[in-house]
């Protein structure tokens, strides 16, 4: 059998396979310096490093490790590897791969007391999988000796013709022996880029290549026929992983007698972090320097590479954006004082009585009495932060405008200008189900057909050869509309049933501010009544901030299991509406509470002696006299800088660290039983082991999204928005830099030439926020209705009589009953006309 027909679509996951990568020295593009780094993991470089890097030969060096979970025998503390001889009827495994390392023999009439069918069953397809992985030419050692419990090693070595014969599979690009000169600039332009080089050099990585290049390669797909034409032997390193990973995709294995559906190899990733990276990139102490992309992308794939291309971008332009957003701040507290509305609202000579803010327990109170509200409010509604919002809808667009160039630079630079992405192979769980629908209809076609009962001995066999014609159908058939629709029906349904959640626990919220501020009314003492506004609105934001960071974790699940559900035929196809869905539930759920307090509250309140009641019960809630803006503010600025802090970098630091601490004590409670395997010192891989798992890049992503969303959404609200994103991303970038190089297994390298759908995610937004930043200016803010009353309606050209012009007059004799003021003389003087705002 050729070893191209032993290849499927299958991806890994279907195999269970857990793959570790301890390629490292050529993958930076240092070799001295990462070897130097590779020899010092250990105390003995001639012995114990070559063991654990290198085959036994000290040769041939470790590219990718297979790894696999088992029951460990009483009898035996090492690995053991018993080969059954079954007759040819039971199953087919390949017989003739013998890997080297220990393989000690039981006796099989020792061994039969102790049998574990699963056990052999999973042992009995890794075999095959192995010879498989032989056979297409992939050089395999097991480990001799290791020392985790219930854990076997596979080492896995890419020889050269491997290599090449992927690469030209593959159509990878390789730098040829051409080089051309790169247009350099002249003159003015020339001198410019020099200072601008000599200015910015302190803040630039010290690596290679952030250096200036004066020439380029000409890159050309592989060819084994024109291997001459290649600039190095080293062109192989940093994309080795992609070959060796599409190898060990694409090679199957068939399924055991058995078989329970469990996993053959555990899903696990290396990470050979080098000492560049942690020096230069996942450090604190340089914040302030540029990311080494290029490193970055040499080490984890173009794909990482664009993420932190990407993120470098944004909060790079964060930077114009917060200068511009404290400066209108600050514009709004220097002109505080001479804002003629505020001083009106401050001036107790006024005398302006306001109506009740609810029935019976509240009374009269004076307007003056919400000054610090009214002051506070034109920091955030003034005339700047008209042009603010002008400003980030225009900086929203340049964002993306600048993202795409840098894109198509990095493209041209990393040789992916030509690259297209091959139609992915279907998913394990896609073929699984049209497998399923093709024995099915193999069967009931079979079953009209069938006019004489079968013989009791064939029935097996028939059956097995069922099952295996099915393998060929697969590729005639697909998954239809029809097939899907249960799935596509639940999916709507979950959907509106979690965006009707997130409403009813708004709803919810609703009806605490109102019952809390009720309540806080009743208070004996004349602060706690004063202090009811601002209680209320700190308490419901934090609710709200605590029932988003869960519902956050919730709805990631729940789109998952959606996702799941429908089946998508690919890898990418499945991420797609992975991130749709869960996009679509966060997005709701973080903004659903601002939206409220934007657009809907106070919009609905009725007047004096009419107003509008929830249950009958509860009267509802309305803004400040300084309008809505401010409580606006406070509730984008709250749940913003929640996320942050605690979803975004606690959780992200405490949560791996919780899980490395359980993993730990799991582990030592293990080499407890064993003194044997604790007293012994652990190799690299074994080490890595340990890491947390690579999650994708998926939540990095999203949470960067939503942050995109409160900076540019909402800004007119909050011109801060931008400053304190800036500097959480600061932080952000060398906190995704450490977890990436020393808390998780080393991802496969993935080759991408944009971000996806993300970038369309990104666009959705900024357009957005062109429209709702109008419509906070046109409704919420009190821009629109000073303009009106100083042009249409100001006696002098001024604001002085805005307020009152803003207030309506109601009769106290007119409340109905039972919703006037228990105490009508608090205010010490009988109150006829009380003013309330006009909506």
């Amino acid at each position: 059998m050729r070893v191209n027909e032993k290849y499927s679509s299958l991806p890994a996951e279907e195999k269970g396979i857990h793959i570790i990568n301890i390629r490292a020295i050529e993958d930076i593009g240092y070799i001295q310096r990462e070897s130097t780094l590779l020899n010092s993991l250990c105390q003995d470089p001639d012995a114990n490093c070559k063991h654990g890097l290198y085959f036994r030969d000290g040769k041939r060096k470790v590219d990718y490790i297979l790894v696999y979970h088992y029951k460990k025998s009483s009898v035996s503390k090492t690995l053991t590897r018993r080969i059954y001889h079954n007759d040819s009827n039971a199953r087919s495994v390949k017989q003739d791969h013998q890997l080297p390392g220990k393989a000690g023999h039981l006796d099989v009439g020792e061994s039969e007391t102790h049998m574990d069918y699963h056990e052999d069953d999973k042992r009995f397809r890794r075999e095959e999988y192995e010879g498989n992985l032989m056979e297409a030419g992939l050089e395999l050692e097991r480990d001799e000796d290791t020392k985790i419990h219930g854990v076997g090693f596979v080492k896995i070595h890419a020889p050269w013709n491997v290599l090449c014969r992927e690469a030209e599979f593959l159509k990878l690009k390789m730098p040829t022996k051409k080089v051309y000169q790169i247009n350099q600039a002249h003159g003015l332009l020339k001198k410019i880029n020099s200072v601008i080089q000599k200015i910015t050099e302190p803040i630039q990585p010290k690596v290679a290549e952030h250096k200036p290049e004066t020439v380029k390669r000409l890159s050309y797909p592989f060819s084994r026929e024109k291997q001459h034409f290649i600039s190095s032997n080293a062109f192989f390193s940093s994309i080795l992983l992609i070959q060796v990973y599409e190898i060990l995709k694409r090679t199957t294995c068939t399924k055991a007698k058995y078989s329970m559906g469990k996993e053959l190899y555990v899903d696990l990733i290396s990470t050979s972090f080098s000492d560049l990276l942690c020096e230069e990139w996942a450090s604190y102490g340089v914040f302030y320097k540029y990311q080494p992309i290029d490193l970055v992308r040499k080490y984890f794939g173009e794909k990482i590479g664009l993420y932190f291309a990407w993120l470098g971008v944004y909060t790079q332009m964060l930077i114009p954006a917060s200068i511009v957003g404290v400066i209108v701040f600050l514009y709004g507290c220097a002109t505080v004082d001479e804002n003629i509305p505020s001083m009106e609202m401050c001036d107790e000579r006024n005398n302006i009585t306001m109506c009740p803010l609810c029935d019976n327990t509240c009374s009269y109170w004076k307007m003056s009495s919400s000054c610090a509200t009214a002051r506070a409010s034109h920091l955030f509604d003034n005339p700047a932060t008209v042009f603010f919002s002008v400003f980030m809808a225009l900086w929203a667009a340049t964002f993306m405008e600048h993202w795409k160039r840098k894109q198509m630079r990095l493209n041209y630079r990393w040789d992916l200008t030509g690259f297209e992405e091959e139609e992915a192979h279907p998913r394990a769980e896609y073929e699984a189900k049209v497998l399923e629908k093709s024995v099915r209809k193999e069967y009931i076609r079979k079953k009209k057909r069938r006019h004489l009962p079968e013989e009791t001995g064939n029935k097996w066999r028939q059956r097995v050869k069922r099952v295996m014609a099915g393998v060929k159908l697969t590729d005639k058939e697909k998954l239809t509309w029809k097939d899907r629709f249960p799935a596509y029906f639940t999916n709507f349904v979950g959907i509106i049933f979690m965006i009707g959640l997130t409403f009813a626990i708004v709803f919810g919220v609703i009806i605490y501010r109102i019952s809390t501020a009720a309540a806080l009314a009743l208070s004996s003492t004349p602060s706690g009544r004063s202090s009811v506004r601002v209680t209320v609105t700190a308490t419901a934001v934090i609710i709200n901030l605590v029932v988003i960071i869960i519902l956050d974790e919730v709805y990631g699940c729940i789109a998952r299991w959606l996702t799941e559900i429908e089946v998508p035929k690919t890898d990418k196809s499945f991420e797609e509406r992975l991130i749709f869905k869960a996009f679509l539930l966060k997005f709701v759920n973080a903004y659903t509470p601002i939206f409220y307090v934007a657009f809907f509250k106070g919009r609905f309140v009725g007047r004096p002696g009419d107003y509008v009641y929830i249950f009958h019960s509860f009267r509802m809630e309305e803004c400040a006299p300084g309008g809505c803006l401010m409580e606006l503010c406070i509730q984008l600025s709250i749940i913003m800088l929640g996320k942050q802090l605690i979803q975004n970098n606690l959780f992200e630091i405490g949560i791996p660290k919780m899980k490395k601490l359980i993993r730990y004590i799991k582990l030592k409670r293990q080499r407890s039983l064993d003194h044997e395997e604790h007293m012994k010192k652990k190799q690299r891989y074994e080490v890595d082991y340990n890491l947390e798992p690579f999650a994708g890049l998926t939540p990095e992503y999203m949470e960067m999204i939503i942050q995109f969303g409160f900076v540019t959404l909402f800004v007119a609200s909050f011109p801060l928005a931008p400053l304190f994103a800036l500097l959480n991303n600061i932080i952000e970038i060398r906190l995704d830099a450490k977890k990436f190089v020393t808390e998780l297994r080393r991802p496969v390298a993935v080759r991408a030439k944009d971000i996806g759908i993300w970038y369309n995610i990104l666009r959705g937004v900024g357009k957005l926020a062109v429209i709702i930043n109008a419509f906070v200016i046109s409704f919420t803010s009190d821009f629109i209705p000073r303009l009106v009353y100083l042009y249409m309606y100001s006696e002098n050209g001024t604001m002085h009589g805005f307020v009152n012009h803003t207030l309506s007059s109601f009769n106290v004799s007119d409340f109905q009953g039972g919703t006037a003021p228990n105490d009508p003389m608090e205010l010490g003087y009988e109150v006829r006309i009380c003013r309330y705002s006009l909506e």
